[in-house]
């Protein structure tokens, strides 16, 4: 049985900003502290990058011990890192390029390669990491799209589908192009899943979800709900805007 999610509120996406990168900041305290280590699952997309940008800057950058944090990524576009779609181009001008993290601890998904082959590599640096058993994540950044996708998994799409794999590269017919994405079950099986949603356009279907009381196989972001992980919305006015006063008080 899943954990009904933490749902914060925040008056603008400003301050949704800081909130996430202060409780980012203390997740990652928290982990170094138990294991000495901390990996993360970035989300690319425009939500995240002033939290990024937060974490890299003072006074949160003297909090961070980055050379025992690892990053890695929820999913990628099939672009090279300079193209300004790529997640990896994003985080590393917003977070990479700012602090003091060894390189070996960036994980990159290789955009400028096919989807069929980034995948199988990606999973191959993650079994690198974790060996056969699933990523356990200290912490996954989530977005949300207005169809209801997260990371790349799409509504309809093969990526659901998936149960062996822990990353896989597919086509996404809705964009007509090629994505890698982590699976369902990595995602599942994450310490702390952080849903980042900003804007009145992600209202419906943040509603649709916080207010369901089962997952929807056509909304994947309605299918994260792990059973010994702990999930987080954080929020602006207007992402929450539909949301009963029950549910904000979840």
């Amino acid at each position: 049985m899943s954990v009904s999610p933490v749902i914060s509120v925040a008056k603008d996406a400003e301050v949704m900003s800081h909130l996430a990168a202060e409780t980012i900041s203390e997740l990652i305290a928290g982990s170094i502290h138990a294991r000495g280590i901390s990996y993360l699952a970035l989300a690319g997309g425009e939500t995240p990058v002033r939290v990024y940008q937060i974490l890299a800057d003072d006074p949160l950058r003297r909090t961070i011990d980055w050379r025992h944090v690892h990053l890695f990524f929820g999913d990628e576009r099939m672009v090279p890192p300079d193209d300004p779609a790529s997640n990896y181009g994003m985080v590393s001008r917003a977070l990479v390029s700012q602090i003091s993290i060894p390189a070996e601890n960036v994980h990159r998904i290789r955009g400028e390669t096919s989807a069929a082959e980034a995948g199988k590599e990606y999973g191959t640096e993650l079994r690198m990491w974790f060996g056969d058993r699933l990523p356990r994540f200290d912490i996954v950044l989530l977005g949300i799209g207005e169809d209801g996708h997260t990371a790349s998994m799409f509504p309809g799409t093969d990526s659901l589908r998936e149960a062996t794999k822990m990353a896989i590269g597919y086509f996404v017919p809705q964009l007509n192009s090629w994505r890698v994405t982590l699976t369902l079950p990595v995602l599942l099986n994450a310490r702390e899943t952080l849903f980042l949603a900003t804007g009145k356009r992600k209202a419906r279907m943040v509603a649709r979800i916080l207010e369901s009381k089962e997952p929807e196989a056509d909304i994947p972001a309605s299918m994260i709900r792990p059973t010994q992980g702990m999930v987080r919305w954080m929020l602006d006015e207007e992402a929450a805007s539909l949301l009963s006063q029950a549910s904000r008080n979840q």
